[in-house]
């Protein structure tokens, strides 16, 4: 039996939205915008009719200008996306929940500052740190709004970071289970992603 939902933390609303077709190369999706009520965005990129549905594939990614846009190898974050819509066109129905937090929610000017700082040796951590931010600042009681928008019962999180389901959940989304969303290590992210496992207790 699944447990009772909470009460969400936050107070977020979609306060408009916007529907339309969009096909890619990785499948033909609905894509959904918002506008929350405090001017934050997100999007849900959509296949098949999720609406009342259990356990729905699902995965909220966070917004990486470097790594989704330009295709930068010294994170996961592309390949993480585009397996999670290649995967979810597979099965034919699932949900991206996309989120403007760049940068782990420290933005682009100063994500690209972090990267000086690991240009020169510093991890991710240590790189957040020294800029005066906390090593994530992302939160997800947007991408919670979005699901209960969507009405979908309950979800498998594509995921391998354990804090984000817990933010889910304490924002009264039913996760019963974390599917993971492994892919390839490089040359070029390997020192990111054992920062990742090693410091911030992603399951890689």
């Amino acid at each position: 039996m699944n447990p009772p939902k909470t009460l969400r933390i936050a107070a977020v609303a979609i306060a408009r939205d916007a529907t339309a077709i969009l096909p890619t190369e990785s499948g033909d999706f609905q894509i959904h915008a918002f506008e929350m009520n405090d001017g934050r965005e997100a999007m849900a990129i959509v296949a098949g009719d999720v609406k009342n549905k259990e356990d729905v594939l699902l995965r909220v990614h966070s917004e990486c200008f470097t790594g989704d846009v330009m295709g930068s190898l010294r994170c996961d974050c592309r390949a993480q996306l585009k397996k999670a819509l290649v995967t979810i066109d597979e099965e034919g129905t699932g949900v991206v929940v996309y989120l403007r937090q760049e940068g782990r929610g420290i933005g682009l000017l100063n994500k690209i500052r972090a990267y000086n700082l690991q240009d020169n040796g510093r991890d991710t951590v240590d790189a957040n740190l020294e800029l005066g931010f906390d090593d994530d600042l992302r939160t997800y009681e947007v991408a919670a709004e979005v699901i209960n928008y969507l009405e979908i019962q309950s979800i498998l999180l594509m995921s391998n970071n354990p804090l984000k389901r817990s933010d889910l959940e304490r924002n009264g989304i039913t996760v019963n289970d974390s599917v993971g969303c492994i892919t390839d290590v490089t040359p070029h992210n390997r020192f990111y992603l054992e920062t990742k496992r090693a410091r911030s207790g992603h399951l890689l």
